[in-house]
């Protein structure tokens, strides 16, 4: 089991941020994790992370306990979270050359190269970070996630700030790597999450409505706007 999650909980002064929620997803799953803002995609992707420290419950990451074994869970994982932190005065080589650094990767010019291929990268190498649009600050960000070959991608709107051409790109870049590691993907793009994902988690205020294949959820004959809006909007 690549990602367990138990009961996990996250309270911000009398906000129950998340609220026992449990699931799991195996090796070569891409599951599409849903809610409405504020529903606690981003907290529980945090945790999952090591990002932030839940209040109760337990999550492991590869068999790793995330909160008592933070560093070693890391090194399983790539995230890219919703606000992509990049250091906009370094170059793209240069910052993915620092990110190499950290993860203490030895053929680090071959990889940087590979993954600047993979992405995307190759016109806007040269330039600076913060010269880059939003759609290719993305797909650095996603450079800095895969450069260490994780087991588990955890994107917290990965797609976000891209055009149509982008998006198709990226979503062959995380399909492929969902055949050999687990992806956890949030998005408000339902037409994305259909286009990429095997599985849909929703969440909604801090619990877990829905956990299922999208192809289940897809024989109720209702579409995944319809389900979504159904389980998540305020009555």
């Amino acid at each position: 089991m690549s990602i367990e999650v138990s009961n996990l909980t996250k309270i911000y002064g009398t906000q129950k941020a998340v609220d026992h929620i449990s699931f799991n997803i195996n090796k070569g799953e891409i599951v599409g994790f849903l809610g409405p803002n504020g529903a606690g995609k981003s907290t529980t992707m945090k945790m999952l992370t090591g990002y932030l420290q839940q209040d109760a419950g337990d999550a492991k990451v590869c068999g790793i306990d995330v909160k008592t074994n933070t560093i070693e869970a890391k090194k399983k994982i790539g995230y890219l979270p919703e606000a992509n932190p990049l250091y906009f005065e370094m170059y793209v080589k240069e910052y993915l050359s620092f990110i190499a650094g950290v993860h203490s990767i030895s053929n680090e010019k071959s990889v940087i190269s590979n993954i600047i291929e993979l992405v995307g990268l190759q016109v806007e190498q040269n330039k600076k970070v913060g010269q880059l649009s939003k759609g290719y600050k993305q797909r650095v960000g996603l450079a800095a996630a895969l450069i260490h070959q994780p087991e588990v991608l955890i994107l917290d709107e990965p797609t976000s700030g891209l055009d149509p051409n982008q998006i198709i790109e990226i979503r062959n870049v995380i399909k492929e790597q969902g055949k050999n590691k687990t992806v956890l993907f949030s998005s408000h793009i339902l037409q994305e999450v259909q286009a990429i994902c095997d599985r849909v988690i929703i969440i909604n205020r801090g619990k877990i409505v829905a956990d299922d294949l999208l192809s289940n959820l897809q024989k109720t004959g209702k579409s995944l706007e319809d389900i979504f809006r159904g389980l998540t909007a305020n009555v």
